[in-house]
């Protein structure tokens, strides 16, 4: 696609955390960001936070905040989304899947036959919501021949993280980022899954407050969650993307390939050596 500028994204999961800032990062370069959640009231989570809030900063910010109420959980609700920007915008040009079951129990330091059985529902808005969220997408990109798909990874997709539920999460969209690339190969359209390391949230707030011993030497050297969203437009608007199509990426090491410093102008660590590397993908197909 000659000239090929993105300007139509949607990030999942965006009434706060992760999901708001990135949202927010891509519409500080002025494009229509859709941010989707269930939170129509900042007292419907202790963090705070709503999808119509995120996104009237993103249009504060001289981008365009759209605001959308949709459970992940409900595959329906997913299609209608899709179908909602197909037909206000004709095109998606960013899938960013954020969206993600966090349980308060999530960094509890028991194994996880002592914590609450719910932590698997990670497995349901987390994984299943991200391949629900592509399928219904795939019509979109497939019809303008370009576009990127990213997901939200992290370490622990290869070390001990918070237990086996979202661990198996974060290995899980690492491995659909591989695996939507093969079938996306031939139809110009990347697939990337990105891991961040700690971030700057309300929830990182809370942690520092409540294990200070673990968390608080992360606290001067977090990333801002606009750092991925700086990340991601820079991916969507190099013209050689494909050759990222697959990978998962250390979203510190990749910025540095595209010259981006986070938003407090420092250079994020990549972790590596110290929390391990992302899985490389074996070339055979098996169909």
């Amino acid at each position: 696609m000659n000239n090929y500028k993105p300007t139509i994204a949607l990030v999942t999961g965006a009434s706060r955390g992760a999901g708001k800032g990135i949202a927010l990062g891509l519409g500080d370069h002025g494009m229509t960001v859709y941010v989707t959640g269930r939170s129509t009231s900042s007292t419907d989570s202790p963090f705070g936070g709503t999808v119509a809030e995120t996104a009237a900063l993103i249009t504060k910010a001289g981008g365009k905040g759209i605001p959308v109420i949709c459970d992940h959980e409900k595959p329906d609700e997913i299609q209608r989304l899709m179908e909602q920007i197909d037909r206000e915008q004709g095109r998606l040009d960013i899938l960013h899947n954020n969206v993600t079951h966090i349980h308060d129990e999530l960094i509890t330091p028991l194994p996880f036959y002592r914590r609450s059985v719910d932590l698997v529902k990670i497995l349901d808005v987390g994984l299943k919501s991200a391949y629900y969220a592509c399928y219904y997408a795939a019509p979109l990109f497939l019809r303008q021949k370009k576009g990127l798909i990213a997901f939200s990874s992290s370490f622990g997709s290869a070390c001990y993280m918070h237990g086996p539920a979202y661990g198996a999460q974060k290995a899980g969209v690492d491995k659909l980022a591989a695996d939507m690339a093969v079938d996306f190969e031939n139809e110009g359209v990347c697939c990337v899954s990105i891991w961040m390391g700690p971030l700057r949230t309300e929830r990182f707030a809370k942690a520092i407050q409540e294990r200070p011993e673990q968390y608080a030497q992360f606290a001067e050297i977090v990333e801002t969650p606009q750092f991925t969203g700086d990340i991601l437009r820079a991916i969507a608007n190099d013209p050689n993307n494909m050759r990222l199509s697959g990978k998962t990426l250390i979203g510190a090491e990749i910025a540095l390939e595209y010259g981006l410093k986070d938003r407090t102008g420092r250079q994020p660590p990549s972790y590596r050596d110290s929390l391990g590397e992302p899985r490389i993908a074996h070339p055979a197909r098996v169909y």
